[in-house]
């Protein structure tokens, strides 16, 4: 039986094991029009020729601090089949704009599609609901569409773009930052 309860501990290789990418067969297309009078942000959504798979690393020392330090919060929540890490919702209390960033969000492949991402990301807005956040925030990749996909389904929104995010080039590379939110 899956269990959701908090996350007390994010090892490196489970970070790496569960949350280590994606395989992705679209993306959003974005472009930028602007003028002095307006600007426009479209974006289109674009199959890829061949699916696009993203990996990441997970060893930077500052960002393991960085997320040890989320874990001391108490708001993170993890997933647990028996005393095994199959999903997790790594955060941070945003105290300033009552807000629930979720800086990692990921579900073993074995156990996808089973309803675990949909039960601890409604776990985790009811907790931060209670707990008088009024937003749930997260980042992810114009190039992610199976985690746009997934959190248009839990009630998320696109709420913001930044088109230099991840470097000067984000645009011609072909990532862009997409910021959501699901109100509480």
């Amino acid at each position: 039986m899956i269990e959701i309860r908090p996350l007390k501990e994010l090892p490196v290789a489970s970070l790496e094991e569960i949350g280590g990418g994606y395989i992705s067969e679209g993306r959003y297309t974005v472009q930028k029009t602007e003028s002095h009078a307006h600007t426009v942000i479209t974006l289109d959504l674009t199959p890829f020729a061949t699916p696009y798979v993203k990996r990441w690393e997970h060893s930077d020392e500052d960002e393991q601090r960085r997320y040890n330090e989320y874990l001391t919060q108490g708001y993170s929540l993890g997933a647990y089949d028996g005393d095994q890490l199959i999903g997790f919702a790594l955060t941070e209390a945003c105290q300033w704009n009552r807000t629930l960033w979720i800086w990692e969000f990921h579900v073993a492949a074995s156990h996808r599609r089973q309803g675990i991402g949909r039960r601890l990301m409604d776990t985790l807005a009811e907790n931060a609901r209670q707990a008088g956040f009024r937003i749930l925030g997260l980042e992810t990749q114009n190039t992610n569409l199976p985690a746009i996909t997934f959190y248009r389904s839990l009630g998320f929104e696109l709420d913001g773009i930044d088109l230099s995010f991840y470097t000067n080039t984000d645009m011609t590379d072909g990532e862009v930052a997409l910021f959501m939110k699901r109100k509480l």
